[in-house]
């Protein structure tokens, strides 16, 4: 079945032309992924679909037997509505009969009740209520009477990624979802449990991502929107890439097949009089065509960096018995850690668990409760925090980045331009003029993490850099890290981000504890489902290896440590733990039961605040355990 249908689409904004003529088909059962830097039209053609905005030229013809979904950036709600009254609002025959059911619960007439429980069983909506909340509770949002007003921004938007959601199960219309970054405020577990819901249910999805790991589960397509053109790829995104180095080199090939036939043209042009023949005039029209080929430009991802940094002496950082709480919340207790020369940190954990405190500590931003912080003399810190770029309304791009300097250095005593800098990091030469009030979020962006690198730091701090960064920029940034010389701490959700460039993970894992693990991020997650899988498995030290270069698959050693013998004081706590721990489980699996079968919003919230307290103590149990074995 047809869904979407779009023929010689075209649209500009004045002089930048975002695509033209592309053509496409969604047909049901795709799952789509669109790739582009920023400032591409991505979210422009997204508009366009939902029939918000108007295509300069072409034809888009959506199915009339379907509903398109769009979860957004944007997000309206009213602040004054709880969660569940939010969640309620769908506009969809299955939540209305829901809504009407729960009235008729309170309503003494009995023939409210017949009439709610004709049109529950007519829109089969009985599974619906259950389902809407599992979904919030695998998104973290236990409080349903919470007013939207009081939330953060990455609640609300979890709560609107639930709608949505929701909204998708309850329609037994067919449904194009749109997703536009949907990751974005999502931990870990949050994402990992997404990508399982949209990689198995029958959806058709088109999604907008700068997450390749979840692109890679998802979607099976990928549309390239390049220089107002939309290249489409069958496969996953090592496919994407493949078809677009030989695209690359096939058009380079081409270019340089113009070039040399275009200098023999030339000096044929100039040897021509002025009166032009009808033979003559076709071949002038042919050198018009073959001098457009042979000066396109695809030098924009070719200029590489080996940038002179300030010099790290022997001292770099380091944190001494860092102690840090809010009220009764305590976010690390005794924290201890060197940062070493070149050394690349990577800081995973739930949301609210102290990453950020931690990075804004370290710079001076926030007071520690307690502890010591020894900075070296030579550090000058990069710092590339969630909050936007500050300019001036009127000020240009070019201007901006020279206020820092008019020139880079590199390590062979050469300078680069600040344009040729910009050029890096994908803004062509009209960007670059242009005000930096006309870009789009995602180009501001990239700006702002340009004039944190532009500045030569030798420790770069980045809280959640990928967030809004497309691909290609992605790309560039990583290629960049790789390269750099300094020490690096990165906070971010974005795995394959993780993956690329961390050599160590820092795992604020709640109340005060702090995980060191030597390896990447895929490694440590490995790590947590073996431990979850044989959790009274002696604990070993994880050490990384590096991996086979023809496979770049990541190994793990494990060496068993030497065992202490335990005091009689240590031996009867592990007996009682060992004891205790089973019980625990039990009781878990209990709430975890009563929670799949439960209705009532109230003892929903009472069950998820006692499943939270038994974990606790169960994690808690399972650290001494470990602990005592070792």
């Amino acid at each position: 079945m047809n869904y979407v249908s779009a023929e010689n689409l075209s649209k500009s904004y004045g002089i930048k032309v975002l695509f033209k003529n592309i053509t496409f088909h969604v047909n049901e059962g795709d799952k789509i992924a669109i790739v582009a830097k920023n400032g591409s039209g991505k979210s422009t053609l997204l508009k366009i679909l939902m029939g918000k905005e108007i295509a300069d030229g072409g034809d888009v013809a959506i199915n009339k037997d379907i509903q398109v979904v769009l979860f957004d950036q944007e997000i309206d709600f009213d602040p004054k509505l709880s969660v569940e009254e939010f969640m309620m609002t769908l506009d969809s025959a299955p939540i209305l009969a829901l809504k009407k059911y729960h009235h008729a619960l309170t309503s003494d007439n009995p023939d409210h009740m017949e009439t709610a429980l004709a049109e529950m069983e007519i829109h089969k909506a009985w599974d619906l209520e259950n389902e809407m909340e599992q979904i919030l509770s695998q998104l973290k949002i236990t409080d349903l009477k919470a007013k939207m007003g009081t939330l953060s921004g990455g609640q609300i938007k979890r709560i609107a990624l639930a709608k949505l959601l929701t909204e998708t199960r309850a329609e037994h219309r067919h449904t194009l979802l749109i997703m536009d970054e949907p990751t974005n405020h999502l931990d870990v577990e949050m994402v990992e449990w997404l990508e399982n819901y949209l990689s198995k249910a029958k959806i058709t999805l088109l999604l907008v991502t700068h997450d390749r790991y979840f692109l890679d589960a998802v979607c099976d397509k990928i549309w390239e929107m390049e220089d107002g053109n939309l290249y489409l790829h069958n496969g996953s995104y090592a496919t994407y890439l493949e078809n677009k180095m030989i695209r690359e080199d096939n058009l380079n090939s081409t270019i340089d097949k113009a070039q040399n036939l275009y200098r023999k043209e030339l000096e044929w042009m100039r040897r021509q009089p002025k009166a032009r023949t009808t033979k003559s005039k076709s071949r002038q029209d042919d050198f018009y065509e073959t001098e457009k080929i042979a000066k396109t430009d695809t030098r924009k991802q070719a200029l590489e960096l080996d940038f002179e940094m300030k010099r790290l002496g022997n001292k770099i950082l380091e944190l001494k018995n860092i102690n840090k709480s809010f009220g009764d919340k305590v976010l690390f207790k005794d924290f201890s850690y060197q940062f070493q020369r070149g050394e690349k940190v990577g800081i995973v954990g739930k949301n609210g668990a102290g990453k950020s405190t931690l990075l804004n500590i370290i710079q001076g931003f926030e007071p520690k409760d307690s502890g010591e912080i020894e900075t070296g003399e030579t550090i000058k810190f990069g710092y590339f925090a969630q909050k936007g770029l500050q300019y001036k309304e009127d000020e240009r791009v070019i201007d901006f980045i020279k206020e820092i300097g008019e020139n880079f250095p590199l390590a062979n005593g050469k300078t680069i331009s600040a344009s040729q800098f910009l050029r890096l990091f994908l803004f062509d030469d009209q960007t670059q003029y242009s005000p930096i009030s006309k870009l789009s979020g995602g180009e501001k962006r990239r700006l702002h993490l340009m004039y944190i690198l532009y500045q030569n730091p030798n420790f770069l701090i980045f809280d959640e850099p990928t967030n809004d960064l497309d691909l290609p920029t992605l790309t560039v940034l990583e290629n960049f890290l790789q390269n750099f010389q300094g020490s690096l701490i990165i906070v971010s959700h974005d795995r394959y981000f993780m993956d690329r460039i961390v050599d160590h993970v820092l795992a604020f894992e709640g109340n005060g504890k702090i995980k060191e693990f030597v390896g990447n991020f895929s490694e440590y997650r490995e790590h947590l489902k073996n431990e979850e899988k044989n959790p009274k498995a002696e604990t070993a030290k994880v050490e990384k290896v590096e991996a086979p270069k023809e496979t770049e698959t990541p190994t793990v050693a494990i060496t068993q440590p030497t065992k202490k013998k335990l005091s009689f004081k240590e031996q009867r706590e592990l007996e009682t733990i060992e004891k205790e721990m089973p019980r625990l489980e039990e009781k878990r699996a209990e709430i975890l039961e009563q929670l799949n079968n439960e209705s009532d919003y109230d003892k929903i919230s009472k069950l998820s605040s006692e499943l939270e307290t038994l974990s606790g103590k169960l994690e808690e149990f399972e650290m001494r355990w470990l602990e005592l074995q070792d």
